[in-house]
């Protein structure tokens, strides 16, 4: 049996050395300049740059999701009973999340169609606030530009997750520069080989029987299910959860490689106002849940905020917010789009062409 590549054959080592290095200069930067989060929008700022000037990058998706694992054990590590139990009571703003979606379609789809000029497949999938991959499988067998879906979903995570903490910052006075978790030093060895275990045999398993985010999801169930019998008590180190913010960033960031001038002037400055709107309605939201006391204002907004779920993942770990109320929302969020974006994306279409 022949095993896996862990490069690709269609990727040069060199983009892939070349990108790391990107990577890590973003990393040094961001420490020099005392800005928030370096780990994870160091990466996402230096690939960006060097894209724009027209360095060639390229990642290894096999590793990149490898490293979203460890936030899938660390989000189950910290299930207990109590918090298992708590979750019933999020039902007033999980109800508000299909809502949101709704209501970030109806604006998106006029957005890009009428002000933009896009396809209605384009128009529809790049509004729909859903994981990257699957909007372009969705856009491109709608008939969509997978190129400008690519571009846009980019830049949707990108400015949401660089605008989050100078807004937990500024709001809150959240301190990011705290470590993530204690050192791989302090961890006893059969908990740290019992997460790595974990992290790859939930990734696995979720993927066989086609749960989406498999990366991130299966790893919880299973973190989550061995912290509730008492199996699992520590959460990944912090240097596993930089490493995972580090490939995260690394990853978004590079997935502006190749991009044209063209492609900035129209399909990055589409994006970059839709993240205005997008910025706006999650502000509304969250208002609506802060004005009834539905929820902390801090979880509303890392809950409501339209960013990836790895993402957002992270900004919650790091700012200490409630994880498990935030994980909740954005798995809903994207559960409503992949069941929902279609159907609707059919009934909205062959309504326009009667």
């Amino acid at each position: 049996m022949e095993m896996p590549r862990i490069i690709p054959t269609d990727v040069s080592l060199v983009r892939v050395i070349v990108t790391h290095i990107i990577a890590l200069c973003g990393v040094i930067a961001f420490y020099v300049l005392h800005l928030p989060l370096p780990w994870l929008l160091g990466p996402i700022t230096g690939c960006l740059v060097a894209a724009l000037v027209g360095v060639p990058m390229a990642g290894i998706p096999i590793l990149n999701n490898t490293m979203r694992t460890i936030l899938g054990v660390a989000v189950g590590s910290t299930f207990t009973v109590a918090l298992v139990l708590s979750m019933a009571s999020m039902w007033s703003t999980l109800l508000l999340v299909p809502a949101m979606v709704f209501v970030i379609g109806l604006v998106g789809v006029h957005y890009f169609q009428r002000l933009w000029g896009f396809n209605f497949a384009t128009s529809y999938y790049s509004a729909m606030p859903g994981g990257l991959q699957d909007m372009l499988i969705f856009g491109e067998e709608a008939g969509g530009d997978v190129r400008a879906l690519s571009l846009i979903h980019a830049t949707r995570v990108m400015v949401i997750v660089a605008a989050l903490p100078f807004i937990l910052n500024g709001f809150w006075n959240v301190d990011l520069s705290n470590p993530p978790g204690v050192p791989a030093s302090t961890l006893p060895v059969s908990q740290m080989l019992l997460m790595a275990v974990t992290g790859l045999a939930g990734w696995h398993m979720a993927k066989a029987v086609g749960l989406f985010g498999a990366s991130i999801l299966g790893p919880m169930i299973l973190a989550g299910v061995f912290a509730l019998t008492g199996l699992l008590h520590h959460r990944p180190p912090a240097e596993a959860i930089w490493a995972a913010q580090f490939y995260i960033g690394m990853s978004v960031g590079s997935k502006y490689a190749g991009v044209t001038g063209a492609e900035v002037r129209r399909d990055v400055a589409a994006a970059l106002g839709f993240c205005v709107i997008l910025l706006i309605l999650s502000a509304a939201f969250v208002s609506f849940i802060r004005l009834f006391s539905l929820a902390p204002p801090m979880e509303a907004l890392l809950a409501f905020a339209p960013g990836g779920q790895a993402e957002m993942t992270v900004l919650a770990i790091i700012a200490g917010a409630d994880v498990a109320f935030v994980i909740a929302h954005h798995m809903l969020r994207i559960v409503t789009v992949i069941i929902g974006a279609p159907i609707a994306a059919r009934l909205f279409d062959h309504s326009r062409s009667r």
